[in-house]
């Protein structure tokens, strides 16, 4: 919606990694760097921990764009809590090796072999392991082991673990883990961005989709961005993607500091559990909320019985409240332009003044104006929280 109303591309702020938006803050420079040295070594483990929402898959993304395909394989895993039977038949997976049934000896000659083939055709091996927070420690042995095959004296496989801070912790403390940490031969802590990062940072995304100055942005807002997102580019895409929304269904050419305040303490009272259960339990008694009333009860009724169902019911009730809001504008817009009409009739009747209480009646038309503007933005505001959800739980 607002990508179209300022005229973007695409989406600036969309929260799935996109190795295209990458911006080389100071934490993700030295990120950067630590990889390269790491890779040049061609042996061991390489680690980068941070937050989520830091930017470890984004500069990960952008690392492999960077790779020689004629020089490198690389093999990926995203990991649920995995022991060290499945993190080895994942692993083979993740270099294209299908190994039937269950058999953890087959499987370790498969990549053994599949690792000698490749350094036989000049070609080195990475394994990078996401999530490496949820792996057990026997899995992590299991990745230890396969460090040590090699061909003469030469390594087959490097390996690049991403995680969130408890496993970096896990892996300074745990004693079980000090033969890993022993062939760890690069790591970094991704750090939140710096104050003076956020600017350029947002206008890094918006050049990149063809931002012309439209809307222009109020410098005061980029203190106020820092301190509610603290740094990390996953709040900064989702506050500001909330911030062009309010801009483009506002009309705005200008994204001012207090737009800014609106949108944070709107998904402020979203993230808290009294203020969602009053917004979804019950509506606002000081606005007319038919629209959402009609999510509130599509996310109170039962589930349907598959995942598919239930999210086709969702959907439709989302459809049928925004139907449902507009139609509930328009009835309200063709209310206010009839006393709108009334008042010009008795001023004409009046040669030319204004009835005595012409103040007090557009005062109210006024008041149902912002009720409706509010009432939209309400509804609009929790069909971005569903859809974001969706596709936070379609990404895990």
């Amino acid at each position: 919606m607002y990508e179209e109303y300022y005229g973007f591309r695409e989406r600036p702020f969309q929260l799935t990694p996109d190795p295209a938006f990458y911006f080389e803050s100071v934490t993700h420079k030295k990120a950067l760097s630590y990889l390269g040295y790491g890779l040049n070594q061609g042996e061991g483990f390489v680690v980068i921990t941070g937050e989520v929402g830091s930017g470890k898959s984004t500069l990960v993304a952008h690392l492999k764009e960077k790779l020689d395909d004629e020089r490198m394989t690389v093999g990926e895993v995203v990991t649920s809590a995995l022991d060290d039977d499945e993190m080895i038949h994942v692993a083979a997976r993740s270099f294209g090796l299908d190994i039937e049934g269950g058999d953890k000896a087959a499987a370790l000659a498969a990549i053994e072999l599949f690792l000698h083939e490749e350094a036989r055709n000049g070609r080195r091996v990475l394994l990078i392991v996401d999530e490496a927070q949820n792996l057990s420690i026997g899995a992590l042995e299991e990745l230890r082991m396969l460090s040590n095959f090699q061909l003469g004296s030469h390594p087959l496989l490097q390996t690049l673990l991403l995680g969130q801070p408890e496993f970096k912790h896990l892996l300074a403390q745990s004693e079980e883990l000090e033969q890993l940490r022993q062939r760890v031969i690069a790591a970094h802590h991704l750090e939140p961005m710096q104050p003076g990062e956020i600017e350029p940072y947002v206008e890094h995304r918006l050049a990149h989709v063809g931002w012309d100055g439209n809307p222009e942005i109020d410098g005061g807002i980029w203190v106020k961005l820092h301190k509610a997102t603290g740094g990390i580019p996953r709040k900064i895409n989702q506050v500001m993607t909330r911030l062009l929304l309010m801009g483009a269904v506002e009309e705005q050419s200008v994204l001012e500091a207090d737009m800014l305040g609106a949108v944070l303490e709107e998904m402020n009272g979203d993230n808290s559990p009294e203020a969602h259960s009053e917004t979804v339990a019950k509506p606002r008694p000081d606005r007319d909320l038919p629209a959402a009333e009609a999510i509130a009860r599509a996310r109170s009724e039962p589930a349907p019985a598959s995942s598919e169902a239930r999210d086709k019911g969702l959907l439709d009730h989302q459809i049928e409240a925004i139907e449902k809001a507009f139609a509930e504008r328009d009835k309200h817009m063709a209310a206010m332009r009839r006393e709108v009409q009334k008042l010009a009739a008795s001023r004409d009747q009046a040669g030319g003044a204004l009835p005595p209480d012409a103040d007090k009646r557009l005062e109210a038309i006024e008041r149902r104006l912002d009720e409706q503007e509010q009432s939209l933005r309400h509804v609009l505001t929790m069909m971005i929280d569903y859809f974001e959800s969706q596709a936070t739980r379609a990404a895990a």
